[in-house]
């Protein structure tokens, strides 16, 4: 099957906005789209399936929290343009698609109200790392309001901040409050919601939505697993995504996309790299990276992580992966 248009709803102009979708008018466009281009019942016809990574408000829109701007400033705007016409124009060949949802609470260890330092300040967003050094010498410690835990969680956070370090992972890095469960931030953005909405009933295909990053004791880039997965006793404090794992390992094909490439993306990939070369590494070939439909975060005159991103898709690309870009002339699919 040949790539299709774009619907002419689709406003690429207004994808950087919030607005309601209007589902009952395009459920009625979506039907008459799928029988004017004899679209099949995604049941038992493959399993073409597309991962969508934090695809949310408080990532892609420029008035949100943790806008994920890239080096030209309009990265997450321009990817989730690609991205609706990429769904649009292959509404026969993607058989699911799969949404994770970053979701968060007041109280967990990268937000501001979790620390505070000798003056009793909490630390500033965005700018803020915390090290194993920082809390060995107490310049910042567990907010004591927290309750009668405090020395349990002034050892886990000792232990936590070793881990990562230990682990080879990001230190940690004080989040503002982004992504908070309830909250317009948490939401994905419209432009894509209703392509993924459109897809399903054009395609009689039920998306499949996955919360990650809701535990208060650990980070969860990665949407198949935590940074940090025991606490200072050995006790399991957060496992595995075990049932998305199988689910993206059945693929045929599994096309990956969302924001942002140098942190959840890269993360996610990277788990889903190691079950792959755990079992058959032969299966990273079925693997797809749309490259123009991702963007590092970047922090102008804070910090850049271009470089980390693009030396991980490379390090994906050496294993198997294929990195491809939404509008390739050659039909990946």
């Amino acid at each position: 099957m040949s790539q299709l248009p774009i619907p002419q709803h689709f406003q690429p102009d207004r994808v950087g906005e919030i607005w309601r979708v209007p589902y009952q008018q395009r459920s009625i466009e979506a039907r008459g789209w799928a029988q004017h281009h004899q679209l099949r019942p995604a049941a038992g016809h493959g399993k073409v399936r597309l991962l969508l990574i934090d695809v949310q408000n408080t990532f892609c829109l420029p008035d949100f929290e943790l806008f994920v701007g890239g080096r030209s400033g309009r990265g997450a705007i321009d990817d989730s343009v690609r991205l609706c016409e990429f769904i649009y124009r292959n509404l026969g060949k993607v058989d699911q698609i799969i949404a994770t949802m970053d979701t968060h609470h007041l109280h967990q260890i990268f937000h501001p109200i979790f620390w505070i330092d000798e003056n009793g300040e909490h630390p500033t967003p965005a700018v803020t790392t915390i090290s194993p050094a920082d809390v060995a010498a107490g310049k910042w410690r567990v907010n004591p309001d927290f309750g009668t835990e405090q020395p349990q969680l002034q050892a886990y956070a000792l232990h936590y901040v070793q881990q990562l370090s230990d682990g080879g992972k990001y230190p940690l890095l004080i989040w503002p409050y982004h992504a908070m469960l309830g909250g317009i931030g948490h939401a994905l953005v419209p432009a894509i919601e209703e392509a993924i909405f459109f897809h399903g009933i054009a395609r009689t295909s039920q998306a499949s939505f996955s919360i990650k990053g809701d535990r208060t004791l650990t980070e969860n880039y990665s949407a198949l697993a935590p940074e940090v997965f025991t606490n200072q006793l050995g006790e399991t404090i957060a496992s595995k995504n075990d049932s998305l794992i199988e689910l993206l390992l059945d693929s045929d094909k599994l096309i990956i996309a969302g924001q942002a490439q140098s942190h959840c993306v890269a993360w996610t990939v990277n788990d889903l790299l190691t079950e792959i070369q755990a079992i058959d590494p032969q299966l990273a070939r079925k693997v797809y990276l749309l490259a123009d439909c991702t963007s590092p975060v970047v922090i102008p005159s804070v910090v850049d992580y271009t470089d980390r991103a693009e030396a991980a898709y490379q390090r994906f690309a050496d294993a198997g992966m294929n990195i491809v870009k939404s509008t390739a002339e050659r039909d990946f699919l």
